[in-house]
């Protein structure tokens, strides 16, 4: 199937007329059309089909339908039927009205072709391209960015159903790379176990001896099976085994238990068939799978949200994609002057570098202190210090500045400003902090980040020792 490029495809005269007869207020189809007319073109996805064969839907239609899919929460079938049954779509697609549409399948092959490589980032760049060409966005507004979890196409396994299925992929692999290395290996009873897709009781008898069987034809399976042969369902049953066996003193293979340690779940692999897919809690919700992080224009005005970045990451925290995204939309010139984020993105760190490299305020709640001076309220906690970079010195709650500043290598990015236990045992505290209690046992040495940014810093009090050589809490 080839591409056939339409030139200068306008909405045919009768089908507009039409369209605005009927809408006369517009709907979201004959938005996109009206305010993103030319967002895409048949020569943006030459390089997506081949050069000969017969003629094929055009792509850019192809394209434009799935952004009204997406907007409208409608199915394939229901998208082709709207293809084919509204006027409205029609006006959008720039077809005539007798227009019969596609086979709701088309889409499933359309979208099979966006996810080759990075073609959909590629696509995502052209069209943020061409809408600020057009005045729907503007670089350096107001933008934000969430995260939402995603479901692998996978079922869930236990381990002894994960280590199963892993062996009859890799001995479906095996008899098309090498089926030489089965006519050896393979009897009766391997076909019985491994013969069909594994589904388990929820309580199967003797999963400890069958997982143990199961690990010992992987091994067997493994060890006769040439490199060259070895293929993507090979190498997950390699990692797989790796993560839930272990040889012992005497080269005895055998499960894993707690003892012997486990990865975690942010490395532990859950099913043979995705090996990026982990298993994560966040809350009360658990599920495996991948997070998404969304990023999206929320200026004040009346302008429409636009989408500018999306990225699809493992379970980790949220803070670990922040660099990447910010990288991102510097390339494609839509660095925001203000990114509005949740505690997940926020840290000392993130906000420092954030407004060194990309010059950008992330605003974002900071997370509550877990300090123990929090927790038992028997001293001061980091945001009861006023901390001047500029002059170098750090004011207790009772107005007494630091004695010194210390930047020691071996303790690098942290600073150690020390104060005077005596001259700050003197003055009591106001009645408002600590029930009136006196700040003899509590003004201390501190350790900062050396950052010129005061939002967020993390202040932990050290212990010291007091004018009488007396050890004190803090």
């Amino acid at each position: 199937m080839s591409v056939r490029p339409r030139p200068g495809a306008e909405v045919p005269a009768l089908t507009a007329r039409t369209a605005r007869a009927s809408n006369p207020r517009g709907t979201t189809a004959m938005w996109v059309r009206d305010h993103l007319d030319g967002l895409w073109c048949d020569e943006d996805f030459t390089s997506w089909y081949p050069r000969d064969g017969r003629p094929g839907l055009s792509p850019a239609q192809l394209a434009t339908v799935c952004v009204l899919q997406f907007l409208l929460n409608l199915s394939d079938r229901q998208a082709a039927e709207a293809v084919r049954c509204r006027i409205d779509f029609k006006y959008a697609l720039a077809m005539e009205l007798d227009d019969p549409g596609f086979h709701h399948s088309v889409l499933t092959d359309f979208r099979d072709r966006l996810c080759e490589g990075d073609r959909a980032d590629q696509l995502l760049d052209l069209a943020l391209e061409r809408m600020r060409d057009a005045g729907l966005l503007k670089e350096r507004g107001r933008q934000r960015t969430d995260s939402t979890q995603i479901l692998a196409a996978a079922r869930e396994l236990t381990r002894l159903e994960l280590v199963l299925e892993a062996v009859r992929g890799a001995l479906e692999e095996t008899a098309r790379r090498a089926p030489e290395v089965l006519d050896e290996l393979v009897d009766t009873d391997w076909a019985k176990r491994y013969g069909r897709p594994v589904r388990l009781a929820s309580q199967p008898s003797h999963p400890v001896t069958r997982l143990t069987q199961a690990g010992a034809d992987a091994r067997r399976l493994l060890d006769r099976l040439p490199p060259a042969a070895r293929g993507p369902r090979t190498e997950a049953l390699r990692q797989i085994m790796v993560q839930n066996f272990l040889i012992d003193t005497r080269g005895n293979l055998r499960p894993r238990t707690d003892k012997d340690g486990q990865p975690r779940g942010a490395l532990r692999i859950v099913s043979p068939y995705d090996l990026q897919a982990r298993r994560a809690i966040r809350g009360d919700t658990r599920w495996s799978g991948y997070l998404v992080h969304v990023t999206e224009t929320c200026d004040a005005d009346d302008s429409v949200n636009l989408i500018t970045d999306m990225a699809t990451t493992a379970p980790t925290r949220d803070s670990q994609a922040l660099p990447g995204i910010h990288t991102r939309l510097r390339a494609r010139r839509l660095l925001p002057a203000e990114h509005l984020v949740d505690g997940g993105y926020t840290s000392a760190a993130l906000l420092d570098r954030s407004a060194r490299d990309h010059q950008l305020q992330l605003v974002g709640p900071v997370k509550a202190s877990g300090s123990w001076q929090e927790k038992q309220q028997t001293g001061y906690t980091r945001e009861a210090f006023h901390i001047d970079f500029d002059r170098r010195q750090v004011t207790c709650p009772n107005g007494k500045t630091s004695g010194n500043w210390l930047e020691p290598p071996s303790m690098a990015p942290y600073t150690v400003v020390r104060f005077h236990a005596l001259p700050c045992s003197r003055k009591p505290t106001s009645p408002s902090l600590h029930g009136g209690r006196r700040c003899d046992d509590r003004c201390r040495g501190c350790r900062l980040p050396t950052s010129g940014n005061t939002q967020g810093i993390r202040l932990s009090v050290r212990p010291l020792r007091s004018a009488v050589g007396n050890p004190t809490g803090t």
